[in-house]
């Protein structure tokens, strides 16, 4: 069976993951959060919507500047 909408993640703790889905979601998420609660802090990633035309979306790590 082939899956006709990948979404692919890029950078951070999620960078390779790619979901595949029959069809597209309605109304894709603009931001994701992901959280690790490993033996530590807690330590929290978004990541932000792009679309790929040719296979369906990537949520790519957001990158904070420093301040300073």
């Amino acid at each position: 069976m082939t899956h006709a909408y990948v979404v692919r993640f890029v950078g951070g703790p999620l960078d390779g993951r790619v979901d595949s889905f029959d069809r597209p979601q309605e109304e894709p998420k603009t931001t994701l959060t992901h959280v690790h609660l490993h033996e530590g802090p807690k330590i929290v990633h978004h990541y932000d919507l792009r679309y790929a035309v040719e296979y369906g979306c990537e949520y790519h790590l957001r990158v904070v500047e420093a301040e300073g």
